[in-house]
């Protein structure tokens, strides 16, 4: 349940960022990382691409799955 909640905070770091580069054509990774190609900005693009992999996964857990995963 733990890294679910990363993984959610990521996506959704990740989306604000979709978000700006829409609206506002403003890339806050590249400006954080001093530009997109940059290793860091590769690196953060990469993990946020992996957190949104795995909140694929929240999407065809079953509650009983849910519960389970939460105890252990």
């Amino acid at each position: 349940m733990f890294l679910d909640k990363i993984a959610l905070a990521l996506s959704i770091v990740g989306g604000l960022n979709w978000g700006c580069i829409g609206l506002f054509n403003f890339d806050l990774v590249a400006f954080i990382s001093g530009g997109s190609g940059t290793w860091l900005a590769r690196i953060i693009y990469t993990v946020v691409g992996l957190a949104a992999l795995w909140c694929l996964t929240l999407l065809f857990r079953t509650e009983e799955n849910r519960t389970r995963h939460s105890h252990a």
